[in-house]
C-alpha cells in the first residue's frame, strides 16, 4: 500500500476521471512564445498531476489585465491551442483553462482605449472611469465566457477553470462594493448570480459532464474585504453549479496581502488550508480543492485523508518538481524538491514572461529537456568538483548522473556552503530542507566522492589529475574599512546567524541588501531592535520585487528602520556615526525609512546600538579559483567565485556546464 494512497487516489469531477488529487493550479504563461508555453505545461503533465490548468485565458478583448493573457475571444490561436491541449493530454492529464476577465481592472485594455466595465460606476486609483454594466453588457459577458469555454472544448481541453478571485471580474461582484439595488447586487445570492449564470451557460453550451471549475476566495483576509462567512454563504451558492470549487484568499489588488494569496517564506506550509476546510464542513455535493503553500507530501496526504479537501492544487510546488507526483507513485518521495517560496519565479514571469525557479535549473527550459534528446556524453570525464555550496553540489550530481567520475571536494566539514548558517532561520527552513535533499542525493547516487576538509591547492589538484575541474569556491564576505570595524561589539552577518545570541538589543545593520533585510528580520523575532544603514539611494531586494513585497510587510510588522542615502563614518562604543549624502530613493519606497537627522546642521548622527553587523556584500574567491586554471585540460569557474549573484544563477549555471561535458 502506498503511503499517500489518499493523496493519489482517484476522483471523478462531473464527467470526467482524474488520476489523483493533485492538480496544477494555473500560472500565466501565455501561448506566445508557444514552444515554451507547450513545454512548460506539459511538464506537469509528465510528473503526474491529474490536472494541467493553463493559466490567463481571457474571453473578453476588453477584459485584459496583462498584455500576455491568452486570446480566447477568436480562433486566431486554434493550432496552438489543440497542440496545447494535446500536449498536456497526451500523457493522462486533463486539460484545463483557465478563463479571466480582470473587470474593472483591465488595466492593459484600458491603455488600448477599452472602457473600463465594472458592477458599479467609479474611478480607479489613477483616475480611470469604471463603468456600471448594463444588463445587455453582463449578458455580453456571460456569453464571451461560453464562446471561449466552448472553444476550449473543441481545441481540445477537458475541463475550464473560472477565475472567481483575487479582484477580477467576478470578484467585482461578490464584494462588498457592489451596492447595485438589482437582482446582479444586494444579498449573497444576488452578488453570486454572476458566477452561477456563466457556469450555467458553460454546461449548456459545452455539455453538462464537461466540468467547470471556480476558483474563489474563502476570506479576502484585509480590513474591508469578506470574510469566512460570507466565503461559507458563497459556496452555499455555488453548490449544484460548479462542479468544483476551488478555495484561494486575498486579492491581487490590495499589496498587503498580495504575499498571503502567494505566500511567501515568511507563512508556514498550507497557510491558507483552513478556510478550504472550514467551507467543506457546510458544502457536502461539490468537492473542494485547496491551494497556497503546498509541496510537503505528508502534509498533501493529510488534506486529503483528513477531509480538509477533496484535491490539493499546487502552482510554484509543480514548478519547482514537477516530477512530485511521480515521485510519489514510485516510492521516492525521498527525492521531492520542496518549493522554498521565495516568490522568484513570481517575480521573474513579470519581468520577462518566463518562469524560472531558484532550485530548479529546468526551468523555463521545459520545451527543450522534453523534446529534444540531449546527447549522451561522447567522452566520459574525470571531474573535480572544488567547493560544496549549491554550485558545487549541482555540477557533482549533474556529471554523475551523465557517467561521469565525478570527486567533491570540501573546505569544511560538511556540504552546504555559506548558507548553512541560516540553518536556524525559521523562515529558512525550505532552504535548509534543499540543502540537506541535494546531500542526501549525493550520497544516494553512490558514485560521486567527497571529500570533506580537503582544500584543493594546486599540488593537490595536480596529484588528482582530473580531465575537468569546475571551481566552485564560492565568495567571501565583503568587510567595509571604516574607523572602528575591528571593535568588539562589531560582527560579519554570517557570524551572527551562526550565533544570533552575540546580537545585542539595539543593532545597526550596514548594508541594504537581502542579506541585511533578512538578518533584521531574524533578530527582531528574537527581541532586538534593528535599523539598516544602506549608502545607496535604495534597499537593495536583488530584482526580487515580490519576495521585496512580504520582506516590507515583516519590516512593518517588526518596526524595522532603514536609512538610505546614508553613510557610516565611524562605528564606536555607542553606535555608528552616519552622514547623511543627500541622495533620494529612485521611486516611491516602500520600506519605513527616516527622512531627516535630528543634527541638520551637521548632516552628521550618531545611531546607537549594542552590536553593529556589516552586511555589506560578497567578494568572489576568484585568485583561489584561477589558481586552479593550469590544473586540468578543461576548467570552468562556475557560482559565485565568478560574479556572487543568487541560487538560480549558481544552480542553473553549474547544471548545465556539468552537462556539456564531454562533448570532446
Amino acid at each position: 500500500m502506498n503511503k499517500y494512497e489518499h493523496l493519489l487516489s482517484p476522483i471523478k469531477i462531473g464527467g470526467q476521471q482524474f488520476k489523483n488529487r493533485i492538480f496544477h493550479s494555473p500560472t500565466g504563461v501565455s501561448i506566445d512564445p508557444e514552444r515554451y508555453c507547450i513545454g512548460y505545461y506539459e511538464r506537469k503533465a509528465i510528473g503526474g498531476a491529474a490536472s494541467v490548468c493553463v493559466g490567463d485565458g481571457c474571453p473578453n478583448i476588453a477584459g485584459r489585465a496583462r498584455k500576455s493573457q491568452i486570446n480566447l475571444w477568436d480562433t486566431t490561436y486554434r493550432t496552438s491551442m489543440a497542440d496545447l491541449a494535446h500536449s498536456i493530454t497526451r500523457h493522462g492529464a486533463v486539460a484545463s483553462m483557465e478563463l479571466l476577465d480582470a473587470g474593472n481592472a483591465a488595466a492593459y485594455s484600458a491603455t488600448l482605449g477599452y472602457d473600463l466595465y465594472g458592477p458599479v460606476d467609479g474611478v480607479t486609483a489613477n483616475g480611470t472611469p469604471i463603468k456600471m454594466m448594463d444588463e445587455d453588457k453582463i449578458m455580453e459577458v456571460i456569453e464571451q465566457h461560453a464562446r471561449a469555454a466552448l472553444y476550449c472544448k473543441t481545441s481540445g481541453f477537458n475541463m475550464v477553470t473560472i477565475h472567481g478571485g483575487h479582484g477580477w471580474l467576478i470578484t467585482q461582484f461578490l464584494s462588498k462594493e457592489n451596492t447595485r439595488k438589482d437582482k446582479w447586487g444586494g444579498s449573497v445570492e444576488n452578488r453570486a448570480r454572476l458566477a452561477n449564470a456563466i457556469i450555467d451557460r458553460i454546461h449548456q453550451v459545452c455539455g453538462s459532464d464537461f466540468p467547470v471549475e471556480i476558483r474563489i476566495v474563502g476570506d479576502e483576509v484585509y480590513d474591508g474585504g469578506y470574510h469566512i462567512e460570507f466565503g461559507i454563504d458563497l459556496a452555499h451558492q455555488l453548490e449544484g453549479h460548479a462542479d468544483l470549487i476551488h478555495v484561494s484568499t486575498g486579492s491581487h489588488e490590495v499589496p498587503d496581502v498580495f504575499t498571503v494569496t502567494h505566500p511567501s517564506l515568511f507563512l508556514p506550509d498550507g497557510c491558507n488550508v483552513k478556510y478550504a476546510a472550514e467551507i467543506k464542513k457546510h458544502i457536502k455535493n461539490t468537492p473542494i480543492a485547496t491551494v497556497g503553500a503546498l509541496s510537503d507530501p505528508e502534509q498533501l496526504e493529510e488534506i486529503i485523508a483528513s477531509g480538509q479537501a477533496d484535491v490539493v492544487e499546487l502552482a510554484r510546488g509543480l514548478i519547482c518538481d514537477p516530477d512530485l507526483p511521480v515521485k510519489l507513485m514510485t516510492g521516492r518521495d525521498d527525492e521531492v524538491r520542496e518549493c522554498m517560496r521565495c516568490l522568484y519565479c513570481f517575480s521573474k514571469h513579470m519581468h520577462s514572461d518566463i518562469i524560472n525557479c531558484a532550485i530548479n535549473p529546468e526551468s523555463g527550459h521545459e520545451f527543450e529537456i522534453t523534446n529534444y534528446q540531449i546527447a549522451l556524453p561522447k567522452v566520459l570525464k574525470k571531474v573535480l568538483v572544488v567547493g560544496g555550496g549549491m554550485a558545487g553540489m549541482q555540477a557533482a550530481l549533474k556529471a554523475s548522473e551523465r557517467g561521469h567520475e565525478v570527486i567533491l571536494c570540501e573546505k569544511s566539514d560538511a556540504l552546504g556552503g555559506v548558507l548553512r548558517c541560516e540553518k536556524e532561520v525559521p523562515f529558512k527552513e525550505k532552504l535548509d530542507r534543499y540543502i540537506e535533499l541535494q546531500k542526501h542525493l549525493i550520497e544516494k547516487d553512490g558514485k560521486i566522492e567527497v571529500r570533506l576538509n580537503t582544500e584543493v591547492t594546486p599540488e593537490l589538484a595536480k596529484e588528482i589529475a582530473p580531465d575537468v575541474i569546475l571551481a566552485a569556491l564560492g565568495a567571501r564576505p565583503v568587510k567595509p574599512q571604516i574607523p572602528g570595524i575591528d571593535g568588539p561589539n562589531v560582527f560579519g552577518a554570517e557570524e551572527i546567524y551562526y550565533h544570533p545570541e552575540k546580537a545585542g538589543k539595539n543593532v545597526v545593520i550596514l548594508g541594504g541588501g537581502l542579506v541585511g533585510m533578512e538578518l533584521a528580520i531574524f533578530l527582531s523575532m528574537k527581541g532586538s531592535n534593528c535599523t539598516i544603514i544602506e549608502m545607496l539611494p535604495d534597499l537593495n531586494t536583488g530584482g526580487n520585487n515580490l519576495h521585496a513585497l512580504a520582506i516590507s510587510g515583516q519590516m512593518k510588522k517588526y518596526g524595522i528602520h532603514a536609512s538610505t542615502g546614508t553613510k557610516a563614518l565611524e562605528i564606536t562604543e555607542k553606535g555608528v556615526m552616519c552622514e547623511y549624502t543627500g541622495s533620494k530613493p529612485s521611486e516611491r519606497f516602500i520600506f519605513d525609512m527616516p527622512k531627516v537627522f535630528p543634527d541638520a546642521e551637521s548632516g552628521t548622527h550618531l545611531y546607537e546600538a549594542d552590536t553593529i553587523i556589516y552586511a555589506v556584500g560578497q567578494k568572489p574567491l576568484m585568485e583561489e579559483s584561477e589558481a586552479l586554471r593550469s590544473c586540468a585540460p578543461e576548467f570552468y569557474a562556475i557560482g559565485d567565485c565568478i560574479v556572487p549573484k543568487d541560487i538560480w544563477t549558481a544552480t542553473t549555471n553549474a547544471y548545465y556546464i556539468a552537462r556539456d561535458l564531454g562533448r570532446y
